[in-house]
């Protein structure tokens, strides 16, 4: 049985991010993504002024002469919530947890993508895949996938996006708009994320708690890895200290950034500090300024 106070928190989810969906979102999501789902129907000969982009390399090598694979447009599209449940995001200093700010966020994407009249799904992981819900359509299912980010319980402590995107591309053969929410305390995973990045269009987005970035003068203080259980003592009132967490985050940070940059992924990134409805909004009016 659910708890009260969870029903009553995805109640309050339901209200808040319908209401922005309705508010603020109302054409974002539509001009950004409606019309990106492609459905593959043949391949012909290549002629003058076709998207050489769309060129079949293996059966061009077969017959000697280029041919290109032909796509129709899809009316609906299908969005996936792939969503890291490891133990970092039960993390926050400020108004709320990682992990509560990811739900609200795949909420509010999941409630738009219904009133588009497209399917949404959802991927649980840690360092292992939790759970695969279909992609399906309707208010009842959208309240589900609230259920499941807030309610269900992981096995996993760490994280493997390497393993989720492969399991991504195992269950998805068809083109999704696939939301990648998770704190990115993880490496190697950047194999999988372009090859899913070929069929899907990925978009990821990072949240972060200022205390993971900056650490305050507060003296010695113990940090633990939460998905480790590693402790260690440091000194904050050590200026080399605070400066070195500051440099070796903004050097992760940068790193990142490249590898989406590198294979064209946008990202979204967002702070447990602040709210999320300006990046969002920004990032769905810059995808649809320059769809035109």
């Amino acid at each position: 049985m659910i708890p009260k106070e969870l029903i009553k928190k995805i109640r309050r989810i339901e209200i808040s991010t319908n209401r922005l969906v309705n508010d603020v979102f109302s054409g974002q999501y539509h001009s950004t993504f409606k019309g990106q789902g492609m459905e593959f129907i043949e391949v012909r000969e290549y002629q003058p002024g076709d998207d050489v982009r769309n060129i079949d390399w293996n059966v061009t090598a077969r017959y000697g002469f280029p041919f290109i694979k032909k796509f129709r447009e899809e009316r609906e599209l299908t969005v996936v919530l792939l969503v890291d449940l490891s133990r970092s995001g039960m993390f926050g200093t400020t108004r709320s947890l990682k992990e509560e700010i990811a739900a609200e966020i795949g909420a509010l994407l999941a409630f738009s993508a219904i009133k588009n009249n497209d399917k949404v799904g959802l991927i649980l992981f840690t360092d292992q895949v939790e759970k695969f819900v279909p992609p399906k359509k309707g208010q009842q299912h959208v309240l589900r996938l609230i259920r499941e980010m807030l309610y269900f319980k992981p096995q996993g402590r760490g994280t493997d996006i390497d393993q989720a995107l492969t399991f991504l591309s195992q269950v998805l053969t068809k083109r999704a708009v696939v939301f990648l929410i998770s704190d990115f305390l993880n490496k190697g995973f950047e194999r999988s994320l372009k090859m899913a990045n070929r069929r899907h269009d990925i978009v990821a987005i990072k949240i972060t708690d200022l205390r993971e970035v900056e650490l305050p003068k507060i003296g010695l203080i113990e940090l633990e890895d939460s998905e480790t259980g590693e402790q260690m003592l440091i000194d904050t009132n050590d200026l080399r200290v605070r400066e070195y967490f500051c440099d070796y985050n903004a050097q992760e940070e940068a790193e990142r950034n490249r590898l989406f940059r590198s294979i064209n992924i946008d990202h979204i990134d967002i702070l447990t500090s602040e709210s999320y409805v300006e990046p969002l909004v920004r990032f769905f009016r810059m995808r649809a300024k320059r769809l035109r």
